[in-house]
């Protein structure tokens, strides 16, 4: 049983590892020193069986293996026997390597041609097992529950007898803007053009470590009424949703008041490498039918280095019914954990989706929500207010409105956590009109997010836009 130990890396390198997903080659080889261009890799590559192995075991916590997070840096394995020593090979030259070779492996078959994970040009492609889970796993946890199509205030009634025996949730308040216009403009904003957006982070089950939480608060059968309850009580027209592992459950009870969804699951959730798994975690986003009509959807995998990362975002181009103006709204979660490295690679993936929304949204109202992961002091939150095409500022964010103070407080083995790291960005085509306060200390308890009054370890942020 051998160790092995990546101790210096380029930084495509960095992003694949850190992301557990690398868009990369491994080989067994006797040097980690394999970034110089006159590198020559072992032929003797890695067999899916091992690399499936290998790539779970990146995935988990225990038994310990080092996280995802840290293996920017560092990998070192244990009990992977006959393995040795690991390399990495970049895409674009493991493709050269395989052309002149043209030896058998999960890319190239016996014959030399295709084999099952490549490209009709026996390359790797977006199949091959570094770019797919090792596991696979069916949203079904849910279905022995039904929704009748029914009235809102119905399943909300629902929702407050499957948590009668709880305590009451979370009680917060609206605070308006005050919004500097002439009369004329504050006329225009009537009920007809104004709309509520709400951002949750759903919590994938089972995928994180709070110590003070109660245990019967992470109880899916329990949290999930908790979780449609926040949900509904506010009666949103947008819902953007992250860390979402049971969107069928999302998709029929939501759907049974009159919303539509989409979703985009990570391409290679952490989630389904748990214990009793449910499904890919991912981002959702769901609309009133009353309110929007769905013009076009689309979706993206973030890179960073130009590298596919593990993190995704979500965009819809929605017609408001009364006005016929459309809105994009989108939704992300970026990068988890703290580090220079890691804000750095926020920043990329954030640029990158940046980028992306500015060409989609080609100057039209945009709304991005999610769980950025990043307080306002990082490099991404600078990226996303300053982009010179997109123009967004923070519906909470504002010279009259001191409610950002934190939007997730929890506890962790590590310590105590409380940060800004979620938001509602808004383009200038959409003015705030009003936001979801905080609740204060005493409100949330001392035993922190979640709780028996809360189903996450982030609040829900809530905002009115006027559509302008």
């Amino acid at each position: 049983m051998k160790a092995a130990k990546v101790l210096k890396a380029r930084p495509w390198t960095l992003a694949s590892l850190a992301s557990a997903r690398p868009y990369a080659a491994i080989f067994k080889t006797k040097s980690f020193d394999m970034l110089s261009t006159d590198f020559q890799p072992s032929k003797i590559e890695i067999s899916e069986v091992e690399a499936r192995k290998l790539l779970g075991k990146i995935r988990l916590d225990n038994k310990n293996v080092i996280s995802r997070e840290e293996a920017m840096s560092r990998i070192e394995y244990e009990g992977m026997e006959g393995l040795g020593k690991l390399s990495v090979v970049r895409l674009e030259e493991y493709g050269t390597f395989l052309e002149q070779e043209r030896g058998p492996g999960p890319f190239l078959d016996q014959q030399g041609g295709p084999g099952p994970f490549s490209d009709q040009q026996g390359c790797p492609g977006m199949g091959s097992f570094t770019s797919s889970p090792a596991l696979v796993a069916e949203d079904n946890q849910d279905d022995a529950l039904s929704f009748q199509p029914g009235a809102h205030e119905e399943l909300v009634e629902r929702c407050r007898k499957e948590l009668m025996e709880l305590p009451t949730p979370l009680e917060r308040r609206f605070r308006n803007y005050s919004l500097q216009s002439t009369q004329s403009t504050q006329e225009t904003i009537t009920q007809s053009t104004v709309f509520r957006c709400i951002s949750v982070s759903a919590l994938g089950t089972k995928n994180d470590k709070f110590v003070c939480c109660p245990a019967e608060a992470l109880v899916w059968e329990t949290r999930r009424w908790r979780l449609l309850h926040e949900i509904l009580r506010y009666e949103p027209d947008i819902i953007c949703l992250q860390e979402v592992d049971h969107f069928n459950l999302l998709e029929r009870a939501l759907g049974s008041v009159g919303y539509s969804g989409r979703f985009v699951p990570k391409p290679d959730s952490p989630c389904i490498y748990l214990p009793e798994n449910n499904g890919p975690d991912g981002c959702a986003i769901f609309y009133k039918n009353s309110k929007f009509d769905l013009v076009s959807e689309s979706k993206r995998v973030l890179e960073v280095w130009r590298v596919q990362s593990n993190q995704v975002v979500l965009c819809l181009n929605l017609k408001h019914r009364d006005t016929e103006k459309e809105l994009f709204v989108a939704t992300t979660h970026l990068k988890a954990r703290q580090g220079a490295l890691l804000s750095t690679m926020r920043n990329e993936q954030g640029k990158d989706m940046l980028d992306w929304l500015a060409e989609s949204a080609a100057g039209k109202p945009l709304l991005l929500s999610g769980d950025f992961n990043a307080d306002p002091s990082e490099p991404v939150y600078q990226s996303v207010v300053h982009h010179a095409s997109l123009n967004l500022s923070s519906a909470y964010k504002s010279d009259n409105l001191g409610v950002d103070e934190y939007t997730t407080w929890k506890i962790r083995e590590t310590g105590e956590q409380k940060y800004v790291l979620d938001y509602i960005f808004h383009s200038e085509f959409l003015t705030p009109v009003s936001v979801l306060e905080m609740p204060s200390e005493e409100e949330i308890g001392a035993h922190r997010l979640p709780s028996l009054q809360f189903p996450s370890d982030h609040l829900s942020l809530v905002a009115d836009f006027h559509l302008i």
